[in-house]
């Protein structure tokens, strides 16, 4: 099934992203949110955005007017119900994302896609009051969802790969790169990796090793990142830290033992670049 149309629910930071890349795109979008206002916000912020751009010179009125035209709004859940695919960014809220997939099962045909824009929660929890389960994905978008080109595509237990492959042909629809997490972990692909990383910089303060500034001072000139671990967590907001560290808690604690899967590539003397092979081969 070609997907045309699609569902959008909530209309915060993340769904309005959601909303108007899919929209630039040539996707017809329905915006749903529970308050009108909500709606009608983010359109304004989305259209003032664009608008910008086309005072810099880097877009064009007519783009301006052609994504806002692919996108309509509702407060009711149904009015996502012929949608092709619909994609859920509500709070971090496991009973309301597993109520939402309950009745979007209920009222979706049974053909649609449906996916959770979660960043650490179980898709398979999430998922499992739904309708035929094996259309039901993770869809991991990135903030600022314009920019960023990633996406994550999470498997839950059921998950067809019918879905996962549909899944990836909207993602490159949108401009972006789909990555696929084979299994449903905690944090998936990114904020498993990240949050280690993150939470090693606050032991680091913690301990009185270095201050927050020198520390992402460290981290932007020692390893070439574009912001520091502070600055990153400030722009992507702490008050979402709390609920994906308790997601993350499931997994094992982390140990500084050398993998055996590095003591395995060593002992075949794959040691990176130096050998041509390391965990990715090298003319």
């Amino acid at each position: 099934m070609e997907i045309k149309t699609i569902g959008v629910l909530g209309a915060g930071q993340m769904g309005s992203g959601i909303a108007q890349i899919a929209a630039s795109k040539g996707y017809k979008v329905v915006l749903r949110d529970i308050k009108q206002e909500f709606c009608d916000n983010a359109l304004t912020k989305m259209r003032a955005g664009m608008e910008k751009r086309v005072a810099a010179g880097k877009a064009t009125q007519e783009s301006v007017e052609a994504t806002m035209a692919n996108i309509t709004t509702t407060v009711d859940l149904s009015g996502v119900k012929d949608c092709d695919m619909v994609i859920e960014a509500a709070p971090e809220i496991l009973d309301l994302k597993r109520s939402t997939f309950k009745e979007l099962g209920e009222i979706c045909r049974a053909d649609a896609i449906l996916c959770t824009n979660t960043s650490s929660m179980s898709v398979t929890e999430i998922m499992s009051e739904c309708k035929n389960p094996e259309r039901c994905a993770g869809m991991h978008f990135f903030f600022p969802v314009m920019a960023m080109k990633l996406v994550e595509i999470i498997r839950g237990a059921k998950t067809a790969d019918a879905t996962v492959e549909a899944v990836k042909a909207v993602s490159a629809g949108m401009g972006k790169t789909a990555v696929e997490c084979k299994t449903d972990t905690p944090g998936f692909i990114v904020n498993r990796c990240l949050f280690a990383f993150m939470l090693e910089a606050i032991h680091c303060y913690e301990e009185g090793v270095a201050t927050v500034a020198d520390i992402d001072t460290a981290i932007k000139l020692g390893l070439n990142h574009p912001m520091g671990p502070f600055e990153m967590m400030d722009l992507s907001g702490l008050d979402t830290f709390p609920h994906v560290t308790e997601t993350l808690e499931k997994l094992p604690v982390t140990t500084w033992k050398c993998p055996e899967a590095v003591q395995k590539l060593v002992a075949e003397g794959k040691f990176g670049r130096k050998s041509g092979e390391g965990w990715h081969k090298y003319n």
